[in-house]
């Protein structure tokens, strides 16, 4: 079981981000200095993902351009003598092998990775969803693919959450394998904490197999009056094994504001150029409050 391609849903419409996303894609916001979905691409490839299909719709075709050449540009920064701008801006285009299909309706994440069926074929593959960034020492998505091929099984990336806090995400019943891995056996979309199976929430990161395809095809709307990926997780995890990783990391979900803001100050402050500035700058403004 090897995995050599990735998912990458990017078709929603960033409600939580307007008015900044209302002609910006939520996944072109720049964090520091790169854009969004550059973060999570660059994940999906140190987990040595080869093939990158990102879903959009038509309203994300900055995206396309980004991760193309711009001979304009470079010849302009090369005749300045800009050769970190200039390695930086073909470093982008040069990730992976990145492919573009468009999720025509909005109709769910899981009507959106249903949409990859060609590009996936009969092979395993990757999700990364395009809202959340990972910082972990090792990719998360690599956790998730040493784990699955390990176990021959789909896996799914979990962490514990509040049990107030499992409504905004999908829970799911596990029972122990090895440290920070477990079966799974059943999970709900967006519980109750009465209905929920643990805590353990899924976290934006999954690695499937080809047999999600023909139960998308067949399986009803759901939470929402949409296509649920968790619905199908749900009918795959009962037709062959999955696997739960409780993934060493930290998430953030950048299609809101605040978790946006957290991983841009978390970032600026890693990064050799913003780092020093930064802790300076935070510390005289902390003096004011």
């Amino acid at each position: 079981m090897k995995v050599r391609k990735a998912v990458i849903p990017a078709a929603g419409l960033g409600t939580r981000m307007l008015p900044a996303t209302k002609t910006v894609p939520k996944e072109m916001l720049p964090m520091v200095d790169k854009p969004v979905i550059q973060y999570i691409i660059e994940e999906a490839v140190a987990a040595g993902i080869e093939d990158i299909l990102i879903v959009t719709n038509r309203a994300k075709s900055a995206m396309d351009d980004y991760f193309d050449y711009y001979p304009e540009l470079e010849t302009r920064l090369n005749q300045a003598g800009k050769d970190k701008e200039l390695n930086e801006v073909r470093r982008a285009a040069d990730l992976a092998n990145i492919f573009y299909v468009r999720q025509k309706e909005t109709r769910g994440l899981g009507h959106a990775i249903w949409r990859a069926k060609r590009f996936v074929g009969d092979e395993p593959f990757a999700v990364l969803l395009g809202d959340d960034i990972m910082r972990a020492a090792k990719p998360v998505t690599l956790q998730l693919v040493e784990a699955a091929e390990k176990y021959g099984a789909s896996a799914v990336g979990v962490q514990k959450v509040d049990t107030q806090a499992i409504s905004r995400y999908s829970s799911v019943k596990v029972s122990p394998l090895e440290e920070r891995i477990f079966a799974v056996s059943d999970m709900n979309e967006k519980p109750k904490p009465e209905e929920m199976f643990s805590n353990y929430a899924i976290l934006g990161r999954y690695v499937l197999t080809s047999s999600i395809f023909e139960i998308l095809e067949n399986v009803k709307p759901g939470y929402g009056g949409e296509i649920q990926l968790t619905d199908g997780l749900r009918e795959l995890c009962r037709q062959e094994k999955m696997v739960a990783v409780d993934f060493e990391g930290r998430r953030y979900d950048t299609g809101n504001l605040n978790g946006f803001l957290e991983a841009t100050i978390d970032f600026a402050l890693d990064h050799p150029d913003t780092g020093p500035w930064l802790r300076r700058f935070i510390k005289s403004r902390a003096g004011e409050l």
